[in-house]
């Protein structure tokens, strides 16, 4: 690992943000100003980062089931536990997890992440996604890329714009994994509140920041080339409940974000 950085607490950070979502402390006033702000908004921006774990969880459980026994997480955020790797480590302790984030934060609190078993790796670096050179040349240290990896983008790509490239990036990273690797990713939209949309990503750009929420289609896009699995791109409470947690109000409407795990022929 590298040393933490300097952590700019001048303006809000998305991990921190996310933390402050889930009823952590590892944030910061602006983190929760912003958040609080959000909320305001949409009350469903709580349930959605809950949705977003569940999802996390119910996937890497069922990849692990699969057969899966390497993962790359970006955008890793501030441990909540339980983290990807105990879930994937939990099934499988031979399991290799290596964890990847930009906010200096996450690295200051990577020791809790590092409590791998001991037949299995758990590591991390500190890296932006719009940085996959160095992302994979330092994973491929833990990782071997000539067997099958899960490449993990939970709640990451809506912060990265079109003309910044997220298509492509994910294309970068998965034409490096072998076949029969997987791309799970979950992904906020603003198609059902176009209009409360429209005001986050305001927002998020005064604040110095990008959100750029997409349709189910500019979602399903990032899953071109690959198999789908069932059942494709849901709604993040929809996709396999069977295997974990839902955090779903029906009160509130459809918890606005899609999740999907597509398979590398």
């Amino acid at each position: 690992m590298t040393e933490p950085s300097y952590i700019d607490t001048s303006k809000p950070h998305p991990a921190r943000m996310y933390d402050w979502f889930l009823g952590g402390k590892d944030n910061y006033p602006v983190d929760e100003e912003m958040g609080r702000r959000l909320v305001a908004m949409d009350g469903r921006v709580l349930t959605t980062a809950r949705a977003n774990r569940a999802f996390m969880q119910r996937a890497t459980r069922w990849l692990t089931t699969q057969g899966v026994r390497q993962f790359l997480d970006i955008g890793t955020g501030i441990p909540t536990e339980p983290n990807l790797h105990q879930i994937a480590q939990g099934i499988a302790p031979d399991a290799r997890v290596v964890y990847c984030d930009n906010d200096p934060i996450v690295l200051a609190h990577a020791e809790a992440l590092l409590r791998s078993t001991p037949q299995g790796v758990t590591e991390y670096i500190q890296a932006d996604f719009r940085e996959p050179e160095k992302i994979l040349e330092e994973a491929a240290r833990v990782l071997d890329f000539d067997r099958p990896v899960a490449l993990s983008l939970v709640a990451l790509l809506h912060f990265i714009a079109d003309e910044d490239g997220a298509y492509e990036l994910v294309d970068r990273l998965m034409r490096t994994l072998a076949p029969g690797s997987h791309l799970m990713l979950s992904h906020g939209t603003g198609e059902f509140t176009p209009d409360t949309a429209r005001q986050a990503a305001e927002l998020y750009k005064a604040r110095g920041m990008t959100l750029a929420l997409r349709t189910r289609a500019e979602v399903a896009r990032f899953f071109e080339g690959y198999d789908l699995v069932e059942p494709g791109v849901a709604i993040i409470d929809q996709w396999k409940p069977e295997w974990g947690e839902t955090v779903t109000d029906p009160a509130e409407g459809p918890v606005p974000g899609y999740g999907a795990v597509a398979s590398k022929p």
